[in-house]
């Protein structure tokens, strides 16, 4: 595989930036890529939504006292917000000419996990979404001062039940466990003077606020220090810890090259942010472009998103449903912002089980017909179920090849861009299925090219960068 295709995958979703990485160099492509826009207007769907406290009790008022048709129109409301939130998302990673940022909201929203089925406000999960974005190549110590004191965070993590006398210790056992320096790394006590030091943080207006009648102003001890500390004390404490810096370099690794990052370069790398003093852009330019000197390709399997968003490129589909992506990753186990769990999705071998692969199997096979992918036809080829004929809904679909070429150029072409190692018996099955006398100037040609492409996709090694 080029590394210019390879490092498209894994900085972006799809090969879309293949070109642009080969024409400016990796350098050059990053520093766009940190400085790239983005637009901070609030959407649509959020402009009737609650957006402070007292709207939202307003809502809950309406709720108590309304007929359950009320009530039902307003959770209809909600999920269809909810849905409208997720595909705002999913075409600003496919549309977007640099998409490393976007990358890196996934990966921050999947590190301070917060869903939305348990903290419901849509606002306030969108709010978080921007915070991740804003601060997607900034200072992770800022990052988490901002997401330690977010609305979604503290509802996610029950903060609002933690009084002064009565600690909840969810979101200051998560700060430590998950967030920043992980286990072994802290006690039990750091766990429980960190609950009193966030005690009475709860939701406000624009972010979480401190309830003077219930939060904890007595002196606590953290990892060895004793004051009366509050969220970003706690925060900053943390970050003077010896191990801090390798829980998000392991992290970082994993999302974008190895599924099995070399602990030595965790350290490597996590000495080098310390020395940053934990700013990512310069992390993140270290990473990239000392790994891509490097034959690291195979080390990671694909996630959902970059399988199907590549899917959609390569087969150079127009108007893409984002509603159909949203479901194909939701049934592939990675639905945007409704993690399983705190910890996130796991990745790796959990991207590729037998059912998963299944799924992706069927999908390429649909798309590589011309047939539209939307949620009616994945939910049946979920359930086994097989749809009439004439319910596909057709699109033209055409795979980029060299029309100069010949059957092995056309094949190592593909493989160069799709593969990172092709097998003996890999390289015979795709020269019988493009034979010696193609033509590629024939009408039928792209019918030819596409049925080989639709060949590549089942082959375990195209599930791999």
């Amino acid at each position: 595989m080029k590394k210019s295709s390879l490092w498209s995958l894994r900085l972006g979703f799809s090969g879309k930036q293949t070109s642009k990485i080969e024409k400016l160099g990796l350098e050059k492509f990053l520093k766009q890529s940190y400085n790239s826009k983005f637009d901070t207007t609030l959407p649509d769907f959020l402009q009737d939504q609650p957006k402070t406290t007292l709207e939202l009790k307003q809502v809950r008022e309406i709720i108590k006292t309304s007929e359950p048709e009320v009530k039902k129109e307003i959770q209809k409301k909600e999920n269809q917000a909810t849905a409208e939130f997720k595909k705002w998302w999913i075409a600003k990673m496919r549309t977007d000419e640099l998409p490393l940022r976007e990358n890196m909201v996934c990966f921050w929203h999947n590190h301070f996990v917060s869903t939305s089925q348990k903290v419901k406000i849509n606002y306030w999960i969108y709010q978080h979404n921007m915070i991740l974005r804003e601060n997607a190549f900034g200072n992770f110590k800022e990052l988490t001062k901002q997401i330690l004191k977010s609305n979604a965070m503290v509802r996610y993590l029950d903060n609002g039940d933690n009084k002064k006398g009565k600690v909840n210790e969810n979101l200051s056992r998560e700060l430590l466990e998950l967030f920043t320096i992980g286990i072994g790394n802290y006690t039990e006590d750091d766990i429980k003077n960190g609950a009193k030091a966030l005690a009475g943080l709860n939701v406000g207006d624009e972010g979480a606020v401190y309830r003077k009648n219930i939060e904890d102003n007595s002196d606590k001890i953290y990892f060895g220090k004793t004051g009366n500390w509050k969220a970003d004390d706690l925060v900053d404490i943390i970050f003077e810890q010896k191990n801090i810096p390798y829980l998000i370099t392991r992290k970082i690794l994993k999302w974008f090259i190895y599924d099995n990052p070399p602990e030595d370069l965790v350290v490597y790398y996590g000495d080098y942010f310390r020395k940053q003093k934990f700013e990512i852009e310069p992390l993140l330019t270290k990473i990239f472009t000392e790994e891509f000197k490097k034959e690291n390709s195979g080390n990671k399997i694909k996630n959902p998103l970059v399988y199907i968003l590549q899917l959609c490129d390569e087969l150079q589909l127009e108007n893409v449903n984002d509603a159909a992506i949203m479901a194909f990753i939701k049934q592939q186990g990675m639905d945007l912002y409704n993690q399983v769990n705190v910890k996130g999705w796991d990745g790796g071998n959990s991207w590729l089980t037998s059912q998963i692969y299944l799924q992706r199997n069927n999908t390429a096979d649909l798309l590589c017909s011309g047939k539209s992918l939307n949620r009616k036809v994945l939910k049946t080829m979920m359930n086994g179920v097989e749809k009439e004929k004439s319910e596909y809904e057709k699109t033209a679909v055409k795979v980029n090849f060299d029309s100069e070429g010949n059957n092995k150029t056309i094949i190592s072409e593909l493989s160069d861009r799709l593969l990172f190692v092709v097998s003996d018996s890999a390289q015979k099955d795709m020269e019988n299925l493009l034979k010696y006398d193609f033509d590629p100037k024939d009408p039928h040609a792209d019918f030819a090219v596409v049925r080989l492409f639709n060949y590549i996709t089942k082959l375990p090694e195209y599930q791999l960068i």
